[in-house]
């Protein structure tokens, strides 16, 4: 055994003369068969090559869905709008940093009220049209102001006063500092469109500044992508053709995958992915990161507007069980706050919720209750089994004396119909980057996405402390109690974080490390992968 003969077998790897099989049989003959799969990886998904028609097949599908980012909820249209067709301003690294992408850089003030940002030089529009700072302004103005309906008003308000300075330099005034500010500008519902005359964004277009052109688009069907060629990322967007298929079911998505229809599959089901993973030419992909799964109530409603209420269907959940026999172990325990383990600020001092029948009846006896009936609508559009999952859930409330008749909800229009429509339902959260993100989308009252229409005075207080407090051991103490606040009186029961589990062709390269903030590599396989 040599590094000569190593690099030999690499080599014929990297110029498509040996698949992954094969690889590691040649690499097992002479002795390599422990480190084989990782030198495989290692010469297969290092340079990338154009060409090729990539099928991805996702979940999150709607016959209304569109092409305005500000309606964009779920994975098939974050695959082909921020994914594809468009950029936001900055994008987040498979590290969890956010850096420029349709900016070219990004200076705070001293105490990170005021950012100027510059704006990349040189990108193009798919209808030729110049990126300038005009087009940043129209895109984010879209999502804010009085009648503005988009699903990141609550992110696109924060920012404060924007302006331009010139042709290609936007300042924004925010209310206060925000050292998390970078990290606004990736969310994916801010893409960034060609502004028009009158100041606005024609969205239904499709126009971006993306790696590829729309060629085709049925909502809730699939999209028919072709390569832009002028595209500002000489290392991304290395397919030809992109097909992004609306796969609803987790056992079609499966399928499809197993037979070679498609190449890529989201959320593949946990009852079978290592099954999967053991079929030849398809890797399954496991990643940790900040997904969790959620069951929001309104509590503006009876019962969910009594805490002890609250409290004693977070009691009644069994937590364990539900990692065990819902996640298949692919995932990890939660704590009815939205802030995992592997983020910055995580609450662990925080006591973990435990299941406690018990103690459950004890908070009903508490609110006024003998006993308790409530219903769930649950969906699998919200996540993979979420019905059986919401079942499991039901057995476990028995023992606290609560009936939970769990309704069964249509895939189909479920986040538009369903979701926050209802007292309560199923949901799920692929996180933020940051607990400032996080907290500000999803717990901020009278935000747009706020599942749960909370509304409590001192989260709210802390929430404005934390975005301005510069120093992190201050912070860290701020938010620590956020979570509490949360877990102790917020309106959701988050019984885990759920590991991200998608399938990919090993004919696929990709980068060593990819994003877990969203499903396949952030949601960019399309951008930043490709054929070896």
């Amino acid at each position: 055994m040599s590094d000569y003969e190593i690099k030999k077998l690499q080599k014929r790897v990297t110029n498509g003369g040996m698949d992954r099989r094969e690889f590691i049989k040649a690499a097992s003959a002479i002795g390599l068969a422990f480190a084989a799969p990782a030198l495989y990886s290692q010469a297969a998904y290092a340079t990338p090559k154009k060409g090729g028609v990539y099928r991805l097949a996702t979940s999150g599908a709607n016959t209304g869905d569109n092409m305005d980012s500000g309606t964009h909820s779920d994975a098939y249209m974050q695959n082909m709008s921020q994914g594809a067709v468009r950029n936001c301003i900055t994008e987040v690294t498979a590290y969890g940093k956010a850096i420029p992408e349709l900016a070219e850089s990004l200076e705070p003030s001293a105490d990170a009220a005021t950012w100027v940002v510059k704006v990349r030089q040189g990108v193009e529009f798919h209808n030729g049209k110049t990126l300038d700072a005009d087009d940043i302004i129209a895109s984010i103005e879209h999502h804010r102001g009085e009648g503005a309906t988009s699903a990141a008003k609550s992110v696109a308000e924060s920012m404060g006063k924007i302006r331009k300075d010139g042709k290609n330099t936007v300042i924004f005034e925010l209310e206060s500092g925000n050292a998390d500010f970078p990290y606004l500008l990736s969310d994916y519902h801010i893409t960034i469109g060609p502004a028009e005359k009158n100041g606005k964004v024609d969205w239904q277009t499709g126009v971006g500044t993306g790696p590829y052109k729309i060629k085709s688009f049925e909502p809730g069907v699939s999209a028919h992508l072709i390569r832009q060629p002028n595209y500002f990322k000489p290392d991304e967007g290395n397919f030809d053709e992109v097909w992004i298929l609306a796969v609803n079911d987790t056992a079609a998505r499966m399928n499809a995958m197993t037979t070679g229809q498609v190449d890529a599959i989201i959320r593949a089901d946990l009852k079978t992915a290592h099954l999967l993973d053991k079929k030849p030419g398809i890797d399954v992909i496991e990643i940790a990161g900040t997904k969790h799964y959620t069951y929001p109530m309104d509590v503006r409603v009876a019962p969910f507007d009594n805490n002890d209420v609250r409290m004693a269907l977070k009691l009644g959940i069994d937590r364990e069980v539900f990692v065990k026999t819902v996640l298949r172990g692919y995932g990890s325990l939660g704590n009815d706050h939205p802030i995992s383990t592997s983020q910055n600020y995580h609450a662990s001092d925080l006591p973990q919720r435990k299941y406690d029948p018990e103690k459950a009846r004890w908070h009903l006896k508490k609110a006024g209750q003998s006993g308790l009936t409530v219903e769930l609508h649950a969906s699998d559009a919200a996540f993979s089994g979420a019905v059986d999952a919401t079942q499991l859930y039901a057995e476990s409330l028995k023992k606290a004396g609560i009936t939970l008749n769990v309704k069964r909800a249509s895939a189909d229009g479920y986040w538009d119909n369903t979701w926050m429509k209802v007292p309560w339902s199923s949901s799920y959260w692929s996180g933020r980057p940051t607990a400032d993100w996080m907290f500000t989308i999803a717990y901020k009252a009278g935000g747009n996405w706020t599942e749960t229409f909370w509304n409590n005075a001192r989260f709210e207080e802390l929430l404005v402390a934390g975005r301005v407090e510069l120093d992190e051991a201050k912070r860290s103490v701020i938010y620590q109690e956020m979570q509490a606040i949360v877990s102790n009186e917020g309106g959701s029961v988050i019984p885990c974080f759920a590991n991200n589990v998608d399938a990919a062709s090993d004919k696929l390269g990709r980068p060593d490390k990819i994003a877990a903030n969203w499903e396949l590599d952030g949601a960019r396989s399309a951008s930043r992968w490709w054929f070896v």
